[in-house]
């Protein structure tokens, strides 16, 4: 079961601005990139629904954050459908992120009071998410659907939006400065934070000081 509630969830989002997203088939590699992130400021790390026997790597995780990292609100990825998230949210998601809308998945977080930010690409699919109780939407792929300007003109007509952008974000000062001056509430963030060569590395540090980095770029915008 989910460790904490809905507002809470949505409250850290808001807070610190940037969710990490991941997903490696090794467990102990996943705990130490978690910590790293943990100890770089973030406190919501979304891990993505992506391989084989994924949800065993998750619930596993579940356990030792809950342990190591305590103030880390652990969510799934990559979930399109109702079956698998409440799968995931057996074993202890605290939200649910798709690349789609599904309000079939709406509908199976609703009844455990779990956010569900499902991915969307225009204006009426944001809409019809809202409809179903989704709080905080998705644009994605958010570089091709539009980019910063997409999220600015969402928000002039729709303005109570939160809105997450993953896709085409980078941990530089230019890139995020345009993505929050548009009114983003939260952006997702990959590969860029976790380059390959400084997982085969094992340089948890750099994953900390990059976390961190990004992290005082979005105070300096968050409106």
């Amino acid at each position: 079961m989910a460790r904490f509630s809905k507002i809470e969830v949505i409250q850290r989002m808001k807070q610190t601005g940037m969710v990490p997203v991941f997903y490696n088939a090794d467990l102990e590699l996943s705990k130490q990139v978690v910590k790293a992130c943990y100890e770089g400021g973030v406190r919501a790390f979304e891990f993505t629904n992506r391989g084989d026997f994924a949800h065993e790597i998750f619930g596993e995780l579940s356990k030792w954050v809950a342990k190591e990292c305590p103030e880390m609100i652990l969510g799934v990825g990559s979930v399109v459908d109702a079956p698998t998230a409440a799968l995931y949210i057996q074993l202890g998601a605290n939200f649910v992120v798709g690349p789609l809308f599904n309000a079939e998945v709406a509908k199976v977080c609703n009844r455990r009071l779990i956010p569900y930010t499902p991915g969307c690409g225009s204006v009426s699919e944001i809409g019809a998410a809202q409809e179903v109780g989704c709080d905080m939407t998705k644009i994605f792929p958010a570089g091709n659907v539009g980019g910063p300007s997409f999220v600015k003109n969402i928000l002039a007509p729709m303005p109570w939006s939160m809105i997450m952008a993953t896709g085409a974000v980078e941990p530089t000062e230019e890139n995020l400065s345009a993505w929050f001056k548009a009114g983003v509430t939260v952006v997702g963030m990959g590969s860029l934070l976790f380059p390959k060569e400084v997982i085969a590395q094992k340089d948890w540090a750099a994953i900390s000081l990059k976390c961190r980095e990004a992290l005082d770029i979005i105070a300096k915008y968050k409106k």
